[in-house]
């Protein structure tokens, strides 16, 4: 019975980690989980009934369950579920040492050690559990995120510190009457001095990754930027050659009315009229720097034949920071720009919305199918996810800053599929 508990306990450690650790789902057919489930109970009566735990068969039960039981490539899952069975086994050594040490200072006559295992898996998986807590749901980084490098780190460091408390276990438990408690308390403290380690390891490998997310939020910002100043830029140069050229329509203005050639007179009116309103701003907002940004993917828009509609003014600007706006409209736009596009029928709508209290901004945009809105809002379809896919944190960071709320959805009307997301922001002297 003791065996299928110890394969139950780590089948139930391993889907922890690599579900919560690297975000890899069940697999869609039951029928594999099923396989997965039976694989893991099997090689559990196997060992019962020969009163043996074969290394063998463990490594093959969990290499074998594991690739079973998750939705990714073969190979990866092979080498995924070697180097957390050779982790976990560690951290496992790491627990029953702790345990023997606290509970029995060492000694292990009349013990029967095969329960402490599962005394030794919950302590191990409190341990997977406060990294998951602490580190990474907390910071939003996932083991997947991490870099190679650091996780082999960690395989080493825990090798580095086996072998060595392995030996030092070993002296103490044969020399304890000699050494006394004493030694026991110094080898408890430096056990959880290298679980700690572990910590640190992965602590420095997540500040690593969130300075590197920054800088590339910052790029992204600093990228946008540059686009909109851009569209100035040449919108200005627009408007000086025109201006240039200005006294020499007003010449040529002069001329056909003094020849009484009114119809060729307006038809030149009508030409310079057009040529300048192309100058002008085509939305205006109430907010000089929302104007901006709505102008600006509006002519992104406009080149790509997407409908952009703007309803609604504000009656004053906004109390939001020019570096929030920006990063709150530009993230919301250009994912909408970029969706429609994949639409029959491209179009974008926005709409602001002033109340007494909170001010409301909505974007709906046509969308090429219906998503499921809270699993994939902004997940990048680059395939350089490490450097795409900041819209949704960079969104959520903004509303947070000015205590306000956000809600995305999608829906389906006359067959058409839309993505909407809906920002409310207090007024200024409501924060």
């Amino acid at each position: 019975m003791i065996y299928i508990i110890d394969n139950i306990s780590n089948y139930l450690i391993y889907l922890f980690i690599i579900h919560f650790g690297f975000r890899l789902n069940p697999r869609r057919y039951k029928l594999f989980i099923g396989a997965s489930v039976l694989m893991m109970l099997l090689a559990g009566l196997f060992n019962a009934y020969f009163d043996i735990n074969s290394p063998f068969v463990y490594m093959l039960w969990s290499v074998v369950s594991i690739s079973l039981f998750f939705e990714e490539r073969l190979g990866q899952l092979f080498v995924l579920s070697a180097a957390i069975m050779y982790f976990t086994g560690i951290v496992d050594t790491f627990s029953v040492m702790l345990i023997q040490v606290v509970m029995i200072g060492g000694g292990m006559e009349g013990t029967d050690i095969a329960w402490w295992m599962e005394t030794a898996y919950f302590l191990s998986f409190l341990i997977y559990f406060l990294v998951y807590r602490l580190l990474l749901k907390k910071n939003e980084v996932y083991l997947c995120d991490i870099q190679l490098k650091y996780r082999f780190a960690l395989l080493i460091q825990g090798s580095i510190f086996q072998m060595f408390y392995n030996f030092v276990f070993v002296f103490f438990d044969e020399n304890h009457a000699m050494y006394g408690r004493d030694a026991y308390a110094v080898f408890f403290i430096s056990i959880v001095g290298a679980i700690y380690s572990i910590f640190l390891t992965l602590g420095l490998a997540i500040k690593n990754i969130l300075s590197y997310r920054q800088n590339r939020e910052l790029a992204s910002f600093m990228q946008m930027q540059k686009q909109q100043y851009d569209y100035q830029l040449q919108q200005s140069v627009e408007v000086r050659r025109f201006r240039h050229d200005l006294v020499n329509h007003i010449g040529a203005l002069r001329e056909l009315v003094n020849q009484k050639k009114t119809e060729a007179a307006k038809e030149y009116i009508d030409t310079i009229w057009k040529l300048s309103d192309a100058f002008d701003l085509k939305i205006r907002t109430g907010d000089h720097f929302l104007d901006v940004i709505m102008n600006y993917y509006r002519y992104l828009a406009e080149k790509e034949n997407i409908e952009f509609v703007v309803t609604g003014r504000l009656t004053e600007k906004m109390h939001l920071e020019m570096f929030d706006i920006t990063t709150l409209m530009g993230n919301i736009l250009q994912n909408a720009v970029e969706a429609t596009k994949k639409a029959p029928v491209p179009k974008i709508w926005v709409e602001l919305i002033e109340h007494k209290r909170e001010i409301f901004i909505v974007v709906g945009n046509r969308a090429a199918k219906i998503i499921n809105a809270k699993k994939t809002f902004f997940v990048t379809s680059k395939p350089d996810r490490e450097n795409h896919g900041f819209g949704r944190k960079n969104i959520a960071a903004v509303v947070d800053k000015y205590h306000g709320e956000y809600h995305v959805e999608s829906t389906s009307e006359h067959g058409e599929a839309s993505f909407w997301i809906r920002v409310a922001l207090p007024r200024e002297d409501k924060v």
